[in-house]
């Protein structure tokens, strides 16, 4: 049935399908199109090489050897599963946009794509990745940032508090080049919807959920002004399908981190319930999914199950009982919410304001304590700051090292710059080198850092830098400076 709370809502502006260069209007080569522009951005995103790259990029676990345990490949895969399906409930079971009859096909194909697509401007490492970035630029800001350039705060800040969000959007529109500067080209409702966080480094506010990290960068402003304008959008107001974007993340890490570290032994099925019962209290919700999934435990008991095998199969029964009352939660609080999120007033994340939220809030608790702060993962976690540090080390150096400093593509000083310049991959060169680009030169630069360190992968990132030390890196350049 029609929801009359959300019937003279825009949501044709919402799912506007224009792309920033129009479609090619030659007819197709050997079939007739019959998907929808909105479907069609989801087909973009999957064949594109960083939804590949994700396969070896950290999701908790990384360098992990074990082909059990997820990667952001399989959770992005997971979330954008997540995210149709609350997508097909409400077109099919709650007639959103009802009035909008492309929305049946759209809603969901849309909800996919920005799950697929939500964690492309990962660096390796994880959030970890991130983290060491942003701590190599608040190293060397003096340098770097500060001393003798033209920067904004806002241009500094986009480093200093380096977001692989603001990455995803960089990534899709302007560096996976296919024959112009589009990127992927894809429509400005899966754009608008891709940006979590619908302000600038210099515009966040802690206080409001949707400010309280950044969604693009300074080279990237205009770009998403002229999303917001043609979505019926604005600063500070999401998209209203990315607030379901953000809870379907939120489910899938949270569920699915715990079961992994079952999987690897990190706790047990009975310790996450005992944990849960405990952080909850007699919280209705995680009662009812805990009864649920202990009763089939019990049950297994009594077949012919290894210790491990008893804890996968009750693992995957806790996860499906766990997801189904976040899900239903999810679909539930967006509808009695849509009016407030419309206007820019509501400021909660949907699943703190659903019922569900102590299961989830019982969750996160638990993979802090027993997954995320485990010595095994902060161990290799330090291997990936190193790494990280280590190869901006170097390309910083390949990067600046050059006989004209208002040149970006004139010919480095020292065969060793030359040689780690051409490391760096050819498209993200080019955009650096490109005689239009607006940015300042340092910005220019130290964007083409982040760009090729945010699109390596976990054991990519260590060959390099293991490849860049036997090229006599750092030790040639001090031998050289000397």
């Amino acid at each position: 049935m029609t929801n009359p709370k959300t019937e003279d809502l825009p949501w044709a502006q919402w799912l506007n399908p224009r792309r920033r260069r129009p479609s090619q209007t030659s007819p197709a080569l050997f079939h007739t199109e019959a998907r929808a522009e909105i479907e069609r951005d989801y087909d973009r995103v999957l064949f594109s090489s960083p939804v590949r790259r994700m396969a070896d990029k950290t999701q908790v676990f990384p360098l992990d050897h074990s082909d059990s345990v997820r990667t952001r490949l399989t959770h992005s895969h997971e979330v954008a599963n997540l995210a149709r399906s609350v997508g097909i409930d409400l077109v099919f079971n709650h007639g959103l946009a009802a009035h909008v009859p492309a929305a049946l096909r759209e809603v969901p194909a849309l909800l996919a794509t920005i799950g697929l697509a939500h964690d492309l401007g990962n660096p390796p490492f994880g959030h970890q990745g991130e983290e060491a970035i942003a701590r190599w630029f608040h190293r060397h800001r003096s340098t770097v940032l500060d001393d003798g350039t033209t920067l904004t705060e806002g241009m500094k800040q986009d480093f200093l508090a380096f977001e692989g969000n603001a990455q995803t959007l960089r990534l899709l529109t302007k560096l996976q080049l296919i024959n112009d500067d589009f990127g992927l080209n894809l429509t400005v409702a899966t754009l608008a919807a891709l940006i979590k966080y619908p302000a600038p480094s210099d515009a966040v506010d802690r206080t409001q959920v949707t400010r309280k990290k950044y969604g693009f960068f300074q080279s990237e402003r205009a770009l998403v002004e002229e999303v917001w304008a043609q979505c019926n959008l604005k600063a500070g107001v999401r998209h209203p399908l990315t607030w379901i974007l953000e809870a379907c993340d939120d489910i899938a890490y949270s569920v699915l981190d715990a079961e992994d570290a079952v999987k690897k032994g990190l706790l047990s099925f009975s310790d996450i319930i005992a944990f849960l019962r405990h952080a909850a209290g007699d919280d209705p919700i995680v009662a009812q999914v805990c009864e649920a999934a202990q009763l089939e435990h019990r049950r297994y008991r009594h077949e012919n199950l290894s210790p491990g095998e008893l804890n996968d199969i009750s693992m995957q029964t806790f996860r499906i009982r766990a997801i189904g009352a976040l899900m239903q939660a999810v679909a539930d609080t967006f509808l009695r919410q849509l009016p407030a999120i419309a206007d820019g007033s509501f400021n909660q994340e949907l699943i703190e304001a659903s019922p569900a939220h102590a299961l989830l809030n019982a969750l996160k608790a638990c993979n802090w304590v027993h997954v995320y702060r485990h010595q095994s993962v902060l161990k290799v976690e330090l291997t990936g700051f190193e790494v990280i540090h280590g190869l901006m080390d170097a390309f910083w150096y390949a990067i600046t090292d050059r006989a004209d400093p208002g040149d970006p593509a004139s010919a480095r000083n020292t065969p060793l710059s030359s040689y780690l310049y051409r490391l760096i991959s050819e498209n993200y060169r080019r955009v650096f080198e490109a005689v239009d680009n607006p940015m300042p030169i340092r910005y220019r630069e130290a964007q083409l850092l982040t760009d090729m360190i945010s699109g390596m992968t976990d054991s990519f990132a260590v060959r390099s830098w293991t490849q860049i030390q036997a090229a006599g890196f750092p030790a040639q350049v001090h031998r050289t400076q000397n």
